[in-house]
């Protein structure tokens, strides 16, 4: 099985999460690269593709849009695909109640990156998953780590 995983990371916590996607993915280094580092010409002959994001103004980042917008509609023929992010948790207590309502309305980072997966032509490995960070500069929550990496595995399984 041939993957890839591609982030972007702010403060290094998408980056951990990413990793540890790739080690339960068993790709190796190679197999985990940085956006910008990333292009259209190394998604041919993959059969998962794995884009993750922090959360930013609800949003993935601007450097996740601009590579998801550059892959042209149908080029993933059919490629499984799956989507994370690293988001704060809105659970009572955790954050401000407006800043709960505002995440119910917007969302998260994760569901858009995979419809434009899907838009491209790609079929679903999963469902998008958020990875938990205690604030928004990190650190990762407790479990995070091996939640990442126990659904890399898991992503495996499907292709």
């Amino acid at each position: 099985m041939k993957a890839l995983v591609i982030y972007d990371s702010v403060f290094g916590n998408t980056e951990k999460i990413a990793r540890a996607i790739g080690e339960g993915l068993g790709v190796g280094e190679g197999g985990v690269v940085r956006v910008e580092q990333a292009s259209v010409e190394k998604l041919v002959g993959l059969d998962l593709l794995v884009v993750g994001s922090p959360t930013r103004g609800f949003s993935a980042t601007p450097a996740v849009k601009q590579f998801l917008n550059g892959i042209p509609a149908g080029s993933l023929g059919g490629m499984r695909v799956a989507a994370f992010d690293t988001r704060i948790s809105t659970a009572p207590g955790k954050v401000p109640g407006f800043l709960r309502l505002l995440v119910r309305i917007f969302g998260y980072a994760a569901e858009p990156i995979h419809k434009v997966l899907l838009r491209a032509g790609g079929k679903s490995a999963a469902v998008p998953a958020g990875f938990l960070v205690e604030a928004s500069e990190g650190p990762l929550s407790p479990g995070e780590l091996e939640r990442a990496a126990a659904w890399g595995k898991a992503l495996k399984i499907t292709v």
